[in-house]
């Protein structure tokens, strides 16, 4: 039978010194039982699923998430799967075996050292990752190049060497990524899947890439064996598009975002949401007569009509005067926020400060029916009669005297919803700016807008770190704090990424590969980021089923011209440069 690998082959006719060297080193390295193991087990010639299976059957691996990463890579088109190496050999063979059950057409860059396995050669593109500047590897990478450039899947381990022990950190980190996966990921049409592989290797295996760091190479094949009965679990996050990575980023930035990426697949890297307030969901309350809301929408002044556009009248008014209106309203948002896994459990969305606050709604003229709608707080008049427990956003922040509602007049805005056939429709939200912008240009004392921006909890967890990360402008501490924060740490993989690049940009890839459902950044933040918008902390809300929200301000004379124009109106000028009398 032959010999999977030998130091018998080196050394042909050795003395008795270099027998009793080469015995010790079998042993130690595990050369010996390795050769056993391929011969007992009859692997010599097998297909390389079939070799790879008898692999996993002899050390007894319990392999979990590859249902999920299958079904994560997609069928057709070129298409990069990046992976963290901590084991430097098991890891490459079990990802290539899941993976090539999806994509037959799968190569993996590795390293030259896994040739021992020939029944696995058509797999792999073999490169030397001690000498990664070696010109040999040139034919490598291109023949990974023209692959991907051909509609290929490849896999790769862009550290190009196995995870080793870093005593800053004391603990197991990665060598930097190769820039070659930021260039594989620029080919046009090409999509990034994020893997990350948990685990580690044995502490003799640290221990010895101490003493001489090269040295630890050899003892890749008895960490291979050491791993016998252990659970190896693959994370990985869904593909993402090339044309969601920021154009404006270098190949080396680019391989940097994919490990970040890579790194939050981690599976210690994770948070679960506190469980649902348990209430009792009420049916919703049967809608209000369409008659009894045209006959307090006609007992308006004329002057709370703030514009009619495309069939569309928005207005506003108060409680007092629309009763029905506002209890729609509240029925209205119930439902929607029931989408979204909030809302009261209740009958409808209502509490005591419908009655102080200013209710902006959109009528369709046509169906006669109130189709989106914003909760105002004038804040110079809520704090005059109530002090600041007039204000609703005082349940969830703390705000100190350098925050823009104690020093002057804001509108602090909530509870804004679109019915969900307005939902996406750039007519919807267009309608409630305008609305907001000519209720500013009656009003012009109140130049700056305030409010939160719900994240749903049907957000991962991690995609709302991220948007805290990326949003949060670092001096608001000193002017705002959350009662209840969100309690979950940053990854330092993307607190270091952060550093080096803006990660506002960045957030789209991020949420593609976390998000199942393909989520993004709430429109609505998007919206107040067009408008100049400071984002200052992040709280939950535990009077609205923990939901998490992103408080925000825009001081709105300071938006940019266009928009500015847009909203408000003819009056824009006027209201842009308005000053209060002395």
């Amino acid at each position: 039978m032959q010999h999977l690998i030998s130091i018998r082959n080196i050394v042909p006719s050795p003395n008795f010194s270099q027998k009793l060297l080469i015995w010790l080193l079998d042993r130690l390295l595990g050369i010996k039982r390795m050769n056993t193991l391929y011969q007992e087990h009859q692997m010599q010639g097998l297909s390389k699923e079939a070799f790879s299976d008898r692999i996993f059957s002899i050390l007894n691996l319990d392999i979990k998430g590859i249902e999920t990463l299958q079904a994560n890579i997609p069928k057709t088109g070129p298409v990069v799967i990046a992976s963290n190496h901590p084991f430097g050999g098991i890891e490459g063979v079990i990802l290539a075996r899941a993976i090539g059950e999806v994509r037959p057409d799968l190569k993996v860059l590795a390293n030259k050292g896994l040739g021992i396995f020939k029944e696995l050669r058509d797999y792999f593109i073999f490169t030397n990752p001690l000498s990664p500047n070696d010109p040999k590897n040139g034919p490598s990478l291109r023949q990974c190049m023209k692959h991907v450039q051909n509609n290929g899947a490849l896999l790769l381990f862009p550290a190009g060497k196995v995870s080793y022990f870093e005593a800053t950190k004391s603990g197991i980190s990665e060598h930097t990524w190769n820039k070659l996966v930021g260039r594989l990921i620029s080919v046009p049409q090409c999509q990034y899947v994020p893997v990350f592989v948990d685990g580690s290797n044995s502490k003799t295996f640290y221990r010895i890439e101490r003493v001489y760091f090269k040295l630890r190479m050899l003892f890749l094949g008895r960490e291979l064996l050491n791993k016998s009965d252990q659970v190896i679990t693959i994370n990985s996050g869904k593909a993402v598009k090339e044309k969601q990575f920021d154009r404006d980023l270098n190949y080396s930035e680019k391989a940097n975002l994919c490990r970040a990426l890579s790194y939050a697949q981690e599976g210690s890297w994770r948070y679960e949401w506190p469980a649902d307030t348990e209430v009792e969901r009420l049916p919703i309350i049967d809608e209000i007569a369409k008659e009894q809301l045209i006959t307090e929408i006609e007992a308006l002044p004329c002057d709370q009509l703030l514009l009619t556009n495309k069939g569309y009248s928005v207005y506003f008014g108060y409680q007092s005067q629309l009763p029905l209106i506002v209890q729609e309203i509240a029925r209205l948002r119930e439902i929607v926020f029931r989408m979204h896994n909030e809302g009261s459990g209740q009958a409808l969305d209502t509490d005591h400060y419908d009655a102080s606050y200013t209710h902006l709604f959109i009528v369709d003229n046509q169906q006669q029916k109130i189709v989106g709608a914003y909760r105002m707080g004038l804040s110079d008049n809520l704090q005059e009669k109530d002090g600041i427990e007039g204000l609703y956003l005082h349940k969830m922040f703390k705000f100190h005297p350098s925050f823009a509602n104690q020093k002057g007049p804001c509108m602090e805005m909530g509870r804004s919803f679109l019915i969900p056939e307005m939902q996406g429709s750039y007519q919807g939200l267009l309608l409630l700016w305008k609305g907001i912008g000519r209720f500013a240009a009656k009003f012009p004392q109140y130049r700056t807008l305030y409010g939160t921006v719900s994240i749903s909890k049907l957000f991962d967890p991690r995609s709302v770190k991220l948007i805290e990360q990326a949003y949060i402008d670092s001096e608001s501490a000193s002017q705002v704090s959350p009662y209840n924060a969100f309690e979950f740490e940053s990854h330092s993989e993307i607190d270091a990424l952060a550093e080096e690049m803006d990660l506002k940009a960045q957030l789209s890839a991020f949420l593609s590969s976390i998000e199942n459902d393909g989520k993004d950044v709430p429109v609505l933040a998007r919206q107040y980021l067009k408008m100049g918008g400071k984002f200052h902390a992040l709280g939950i809300d535990k009077s609205f089923n923990h939901t998490p929200g992103l408080l925000l301000s825009v001081h709105f004379p300071s938006a940019p011209e266009k928009l500015l124009k847009l909203y408000v109106g003819e009056d824009y000028q006027a209201y842009k440069d308005w000053k209060p009398t002395s």
